[in-house]
């Protein structure tokens, strides 16, 4: 399942450590936003990983799980370039 993670974090030191987890899980894609291809388990991983890494009074996190359909239908402009299912899940 395609995953679009989007955060806005204050904090410097929890940003980077939010940003290095979630290279373990997808593609960065925007400055603030990821792609990841995940199974089930994988998912929950990632929610537990961010959960213990954000402060949940200053820190915004969205997690948008995409349908295949939605996946189907992305599109992408300019410099963009679709991410794939890679071969190898590093958790």
């Amino acid at each position: 399942m395609l995953i679009l993670v989007s955060y806005d974090v204050p904090d410097d030191r929890r940003r980077t450590h939010l940003a290095h987890t979630l290279k373990d899980f997808g593609e960065r894609v925007q400055y603030s936003v990821f792609e990841c291809r995940l199974d089930e388990r994988a998912q929950q991983n990632l929610r537990e990983r961010l959960a213990r890494l954000i402060d949940p009074e200053e820190d915004s996190l969205r997690i948008y799980r995409l349908c295949k359909e939605s996946d189907r239908l992305l599109e992408v402009l300019g410099t963009a370039k679709r991410t794939d299912d890679p071969d190898l899940y590093v958790l």
